[in-house]
């Protein structure tokens, strides 16, 4: 599909231009170009995919026909409960029962249209499990695996997931793999699945700088970039949107530089803003709790609320008073011999394992290791716990990895060496080596290690519910969460506090049209993804709640500005 010949005025035509080029973006582009649109996507950085690529990819939905094709039983009141007491006082009717209504419905036509594709999570806890509402499956979904191939000369430009996350220098696994390889020495059927994952990636190596199997968030992208490219959606790497042209009231185009070019471009159905929030921008701290500690984004640079920026330019109303501004994750940062940093979001794959605690300056425990990686964080940033320091003895670090440290029989001496993964012959030799309190962390491992071998953990139930017990070593009894730390040496790894990306955004209706600063929309502009003020009010109630509504609202957004084109009108109600 050719763009249409620009109008007077205008040096490039297009019926819709999408800000950003994470799942949020591509779901926009993507819907709009099945729906028969001429598409832009405009991208800051120099790779697409922002931080959806080097995401988990998981979404968060009710009523997929995944979950009804498992016979899972759940109600759209009983989402409402849950969401209700886990948003609280934040919680918008409105845009909960758009998504409740149609995150289905856009999943479903995604599926159909394109090449994504979601499986059911056969156990996937909600995050707090013990609410009214909450369940143990049927509302999370997980990326299914996808030839990167499939991308052609694309894929050089896909956002590849930091080293850290990829294994052998640049292998992909998902929740399903790491676990295969946790349990290779014990399961034939695991050191089968990790023997075809590794042939595979040697005969990638041969042609391509990493492995083509794409998994996770990198799946995610890959797919919908496929079909959106296909479809005849143009992408504009290093390209900078920087004013949005506004004509009696309605948003019909806006100014880019590319190239080296100050471009001006209609959008004659208008503008998604899904460019990923503000995270990475020089004044984001000003939005977070002081804790005295530092603070590690995983947000890429260009995530810096440039476009938020422009939309308030336009009239455009930011959102207020969220339950956090953020979605949290801790962190734990590598500094490379040659000055680069690599940061490592510690979400679920070491936290909750048995033999691996958590402890602040004061060497004791202040959390349920195992909780969500926000309710983690909300824990660092009260009552001074941050920085904290995950601790594992030989056998767990030997068993699980932490951080960036891997599992035997990877050898882990140049992490030591870069100062990253510290090690020690006695709790009290790292108590020192670590700046904690000696006869604290003394006290918390005979406490804990008594709880360990009860099962039971006295102080926080780590391991006590559902969540817990989702991530923790499902062979290891008599509490999959719990192990003495006995054995030498001992390692650390220090945490900060950290985030996914930022919640506060623009504030819009259900269709994902922008309000101004009265509450009325501002036709031709949109907002999706982390640009769109969360719904969740910045809470974290499960897996791929943020992805979910980006899918779901870039989806709303496109299918908008097509009935709006078609009917020849800009109003903002559904036609």
């Amino acid at each position: 599909m050719n763009a249409p010949v620009p109008s007077p005025g205008w040096t490039h035509d297009f019926d819709l231009v999408v800000l950003g080029s994470g799942a949020a973006g591509f779901a926009a582009a993507t819907t709009a170009a099945c729906r028969g649109l001429s598409v832009l996507l405009v991208e800051k950085a120099d790779t697409f995919g922002g931080t959806s690529a080097i995401s988990g990819g998981a979404v968060w939905v009710y009523g997929t026909d995944q979950a009804c094709a498992a016979g899972v039983t759940d109600s759209a009141d009983a989402v409402r409960t849950y969401l209700k007491t886990t948003i609280g006082r934040g919680y918008r009717a409105e845009l909960i029962d758009a998504y409740i209504e149609r995150g289905a419905e856009a999943l479903r036509y995604l599926e159909s249209h394109s090449e994504l594709k979601y499986a059911l999570r056969p156990f996937s806890p909600d995050y707090y499990p013990d609410e009214p509402g909450a369940t143990d499956t049927g509302r999370a979904l997980e990326m299914v695996e996808y030839d990167g191939r499939r991308l052609g000369a694309a894929f050089k430009h896909l956002r590849k997931p930091p080293a850290g996350m990829l294994l052998f220098g640049g292998m992909m696994v998902n929740r399903v793999d790491i676990q295969h390889f946790l349990s290779f020495r014990r399961s034939p059927r695991s050191l089968w699945h990790c023997v075809k994952l590794m042939a595979r990636y040697g005969r990638d190596r041969l042609r391509h700088e990493r492995g083509t199997r794409l998994t996770v968030g990198n799946a995610l992208i890959a797919r919908l970039a496929t079909t959106a490219f296909e479809k005849g959606v143009q992408l504009w790497l290093n390209a900078q949107a920087q004013s949005l042209v506004i004509d009696n009231g309605v948003v019909t185009g806006l100014t880019i530089r590319h190239e080296g070019r100050t471009l001006r471009v209609q959008a004659r159905g208008g503008v998604v803003c899904a460019a990923g929030g503000f995270a990475a921008a020089a004044d984001a701290g000003q939005r977070r709790p002081a804790t005295g500690s530092g603070h590690l984004t995983m947000s890429p640079p260009t995530n810096n609320g440039d476009s938020l920026a422009l939309a308030k330019a336009v009239g455009a109303q930011l959102g207020e008073g969220l339950a956090a501004d953020f979605f949290w994750a801790p962190v734990s940062q590598l500094r490379h011999a040659n000055g680069d940093v690599e940061r490592f979001p510690h979400l679920v794959t070491d936290r909750a394992k048995p033999g691996i605690i958590a402890v602040n300056r004061a060497g004791q425990r202040f959390v349920n290791e195992s909780n969500s990686y926000h309710c983690f964080v909300q824990a660092m940033q009260a009552q001074g716990n941050a920085p904290c320091w995950l601790i594992a003895d030989a056998q767990a670090l030997n068993a699980y990895g932490m951080g960036l440290a891997r599992p035997k029989p990877v050898d882990n001496s140049a992490l030591i060496e870069a100062g990253y993964l510290l090690r020690a012959d006695s709790p009290e030799q790292l108590a020192h080596l670590i700046g904690v309190d000696p006869k604290g962390l003394a006290a918390t491992l005979r406490q804990h290690n008594a709880d360990a071998l009860a099962g039971t953990d006295s102080q926080f139930a780590k391991g006590g519910n559902s969540y817990n017990l989702s991530l923790g070593d499902p062979h290891h009894r008599p509490n999959p969460c719990l192990a003495p730390l006995t054995r030498p040496p001992f390692y650390a790894i220090r945490i900060e506090t950290g985030d996914l990306g930022s919640a506060r955004g623009l504030v819009t209706d259900a269709n994902a049209t922008v309000l101004d600063q009265q509450g009325q929309p501002i036709p031709g502009l949109y907002a999706a993804g982390n640009d769109m003020n969360s719904i969740m009010d910045g809470t974290y109630p499960g897996p791929g709640i943020t992805i979910g509504p980006g899918l779901t609202f870039g989806y709303i957004a496109a299918t908008h500005v097509a009935q709006r084109l078609r009917s020849g009108t800009h109003a903002t109600q559904e036609a």
